[in-house]
């Protein structure tokens, strides 16, 4: 094992968000962000087979220069590099042009024996870019991974989950895969990393700089097409005031839940 490339996005912290009324994507630009949770167990999974291993551990993101933060905080975890790219032409991508763009980081970063995806992010849920980024890569893949065993021989055992249960999957390095919160639990930063990290410069890629088609990323290589966006209507359960003695509030409980069809 000589490299990990683990794939990590900052996502807003709060669900008080803007919609780009042309786009219908969110509005990333001065909006506080974190590491996508998911992510943190990414990371927190490379940099123990680090520690095992002595491999390098590259962070890899796509977006705004803000993105910066979450990188940094990935270093500060224990990866060794991290890597943002990031340019207008990039914005707006769907998952498809996403994993396109990061199929390109990781070919010009010169591959890697183990790359490390979130199960999801948490804004769009859609758990497809770690999936489609090993498809762009032509690499094996298993995801919803729960336990990683790397194995002598080049291959690694995996614990993962489907719908149809746990499975257990062995895998050919190098490959992609995607893991669960109940893989690990991410560490916490010490102080001195993350003042050594708040002063290390991010390399920065555009389009350019990795070769990639116009026609394949940002928003004109996007092949999803967001309609409308609206904030789902909130119901009207209503709020009941029982009084009385607690026998007379009980068979009150049980008369509303009996004529609602609970019981």
């Amino acid at each position: 094992m000589n490299t990990i490339v683990v794939c990590v996005k900052q996502v807003p912290a709060t669900n008080d968000v803007k919609i780009d009324p042309v786009t219908k994507n969110l509005v990333r630009e001065s909006v506080e962000g974190i590491m996508n949770p998911y992510d943190k167990n990414a990371v927190e999974e490379a940099v123990r087979i680090k520690e095992r291993t002595g491999c390098n551990v590259i962070a890899l993101s796509m977006g705004p220069p803000q993105y910066k933060e979450s990188l940094r905080e990935a270093i500060a975890m224990g990866c060794d590099d991290a890597i943002l790219l990031s340019s207008r032409a990039l914005g707006g991508a769907d998952t498809l042009a996403t994993a396109y763009t990061l199929s390109k980081g990781i070919e010009k970063i010169g591959g890697a024996d183990l790359i490390l995806f979130g199960r999801h992010a948490v804004d769009a849920d859609t758990g497809q870019v770690g999936p489609i980024t090993a498809e762009f890569l032509g690499l094996p893949q298993a995801t919803f991974v729960t336990r990683l065993e790397l194995e002598d021989d080049g291959w690694l055992t995996a614990d993962r989950l489907s719908p149809a249960g746990a499975e257990t999957v062995r895998v050919k390095l190098p490959a992609v895969v995607t893991v669960t919160g109940e893989i690990n639990t991410p560490r916490y930063a010490v102080p001195i990393r993350i003042m050594k990290a708040a002063r290390r410069d991010i390399l920065v890629y555009n389009e350019q700089d990795l070769g990639c088609d116009p026609e394949r990323i940002g928003i004109k290589g996007s092949r999803t097409v967001v309609t409308s966006v609206f904030t789902p209507p909130k119901p009207d359960r209503g709020t009941v005031m029982i009084e009385g003695s607690a026998e007379e509030a009980a068979r009150r409980v049980a008369g509303i839940l009996s004529d609602a069809g609970v019981l």
